[in-house]
C-alpha cells in the first residue's frame, strides 16, 4: 500500500535534504508557522531521522512565540503579519536553544484569506534558515491564491528547497 505521507510535492525534497543531513552527519530543527507542522512531520518520515532531527515547534499563534521563541509583548505590539525578519529571529531562537546545525523557520498567509498588504496576501511566504555563519532568507509569493492546504504543501517545499541550497553552499547571505 502506497503511503499519503509526506505530501506528493514534498516527497522528493524532503528525501534529498535528508540525504545531504545524514552524508554530512549535520543536524536540523525547525520553526515553523503557517506550514502547520509539514515540514517537520516530513522530515519525520524519513528513516533515520533520529540521526538528524533535533526537534521543531509549530509557533502558529503569538502566545506560542512567547512561550516558546523569544518573544516579548512588545514583539506583539507591532506585528503587521509574516516577514523575513520575523522568521530569521525564530530560526535564530530556536537554533540557539536546540543546537542544531540548522534551522528551517517559515511563516506565511495560507489563506483562504487574508489582508490588503502583500505579506497578508494568501500565498505568500517569508523563509529563513539559521546557521552558525548567518541566516538566509527569501520571500516568496506562491500564486495558489486561497488554497490553504496547498499553500501550506508549497511552504514546506520551499523551506526544504531552501534548507537544500544553504547546505549544499548555492544559497547567498
Amino acid at each position: 500500500m502506497s503511503s499519503a505521507f509526506p505530501p506528493e510535492k514534498v516527497r522528493a525534497i524532503v528525501s534529498e535534504v535528508a540525504g545531504l543531513l545524514k552524508e554530512k552527519k549535520e543536524t536540523v530543527s525547525v520553526a515553523e508557522t503557517a506550514a502547520g507542522g509539514i515540514i517537520s512531520a516530513s522530515l519525520l518520515s524519513t528513516p533515520g531521522a533520529s540521526g538528524f532531527y533535533k526537534g521543531g515547534l509549530t509557533l502558529y499563534t503569538l502566545e506560542s512565540r512567547i512561550a516558546f521563541a523569544g518573544w516579548t509583548q512588545e514583539s506583539i505590539k507591532d506585528y503587521k503579519g509574516p516577514t523575513t525578519e520575523i522568521v530569521a529571529g525564530l530560526a535564530s531562537n530556536v537554533r540557539a536553544k536546540l543546537g542544531s546545525t540548522y534551522t528551517i523557520s517559515e511563516s506565511g498567509t495560507a489563506g483562504p484569506t487574508g489582508g490588503i498588504t502583500p505579506n497578508r496576501t494568501p500565498g505568500y511566504v517569508a523563509l529563513a534558515v539559521a546557521t552558525e555563519s548567518g541566516v538566509y532568507k527569501r520571500e516568496l509569493s506562491m500564486g495558489l491564491g486561497g488554497d490553504r492546504e496547498a499553500n501550506m504543501i508549497q511552504f514546506a517545499v520551499e523551506a526544504l528547497g531552501l534548507l537544500r541550497d544553504v547546505i549544499k553552499g548555492d544559497a547567498k547571505l
